[in-house]
């Protein structure tokens, strides 16, 4: 399958897979606790208890309406990466909440926020983690910015939150309490799932004897390196420091492999969120020298 396939394949399996699970832990957990919410769905909780519609009736026609909204004041680009979206979660909220017993899976509030937060979490970063969007009240949030060039991540809190307080006068105190549990779940496993397995290890070495570890590095360890001159504090002696970034499953191979070419070396290792390029987002090169020698 060639880049294109993947990435067009990727994409579809993200946003039909992640408005599958929005739609799930809506339908099993948010609704039957009556817990309150942000985004379209919390509008349309909200218009639910005025309007006797289904909830489902009620987000697609709000959605519609701010993508309308949202393609005349964005443009073109904005529609093709929000329609899926603006569509296929209120269908799937429709058929997921005809299934027989999703209402009762748990009539423990604690649970229902618990397990609705990492749900919606997961369903969203899926989402956003293809560079599409999911729509709903996040076009307020992308025309405002247009406008009044106020951040998007500052906007979105805001819609949230005034969407929530909407909700406050007509909830008991403990569907609020809860509501604010599910939405910092939510928010918490979004970016978990947005850097899932991108996340790797930098390590930085200073020895004397960078060479040899460079060379068992490449070699043994398989990994790239980056070499830096550097200028040691102390003694003002110039030398190399070497730099290498890993998967965490070889972060126990290095550590061992310096320390026995040189126990006095000086390592610092740091948690990196993303890493693209040659031996991680694209294939390693090897020539006739051996692997690569750079990051």
């Amino acid at each position: 399958m060639g880049t294109k396939k993947r990435k067009l394949a990727g994409t579809v399996i993200g946003v039909v897979g992640g408005n599958a699970l929005i739609a799930f832990a809506v339908a099993a957990f948010i609704v039957p606790q009556g817990i309150i919410m942000g985004g379209a769905t919390g509008i349309g909780l909200l218009l639910s208890r005025i309007i006797p519609l289904p909830l489902s009736m009620l987000v697609l026609t709000v959605n519609a309406a701010l993508f309308i909204w949202g393609t005349i004041v964005l443009g073109k680009k904005f529609a093709v990466t929000t329609i899926a979206s603006t569509f296929l979660y209120p269908a799937f909220l429709q058929a997921i909440q005809m299934i027989p017993g999703i209402t009762k899976l748990t009539d423990n509030i604690m649970l229902s926020a618990l397990y609705g937060g990492v749900i919606l979490g997961a369903g969203i970063g899926m989402i956003v983690r293809v560079g599409a969007s999911t729509g709903g009240t996040d076009i307020f949030a992308l025309i405002f910015n247009k406008w009044f060039h106020i951040p998007v991540a500052v906007l979105l809190y805001v819609v949230d939150f005034l969407v929530l307080g909407s909700q406050i006068f007509d909830s008991t105190s403990e569907q609020v309490l809860y509501g604010i549990i599910t939405l910092v779940l939510e928010t918490v496993f979004m970016n978990k799932i947005m850097l899932f397995g991108k996340a790797q290890i930098q390590v930085f070495i200073i020895s004397e004897k960078y060479e040899e570890i460079k060379e068992k590095v490449l070699k043994d360890v398989d990994a790239g390196v980056t070499m830096f001159y550097i200028e040691t504090g102390y003694d003002a002696k110039e030398q190399k420091g070497v730099m290498c970034v890993l998967q965490n499953r070889k972060l126990f191979a290095v550590r061992e492999l310096v320390q026995s070419i040189d126990p006095k070396a000086f390592i610092t290792v740091s948690q990196i969120n993303e890493v693209s390029g040659r031996g991680f987002t694209l294939d390693r090169v090897y020539e006739k020298g051996g692997p690569q020698a750079e990051n």
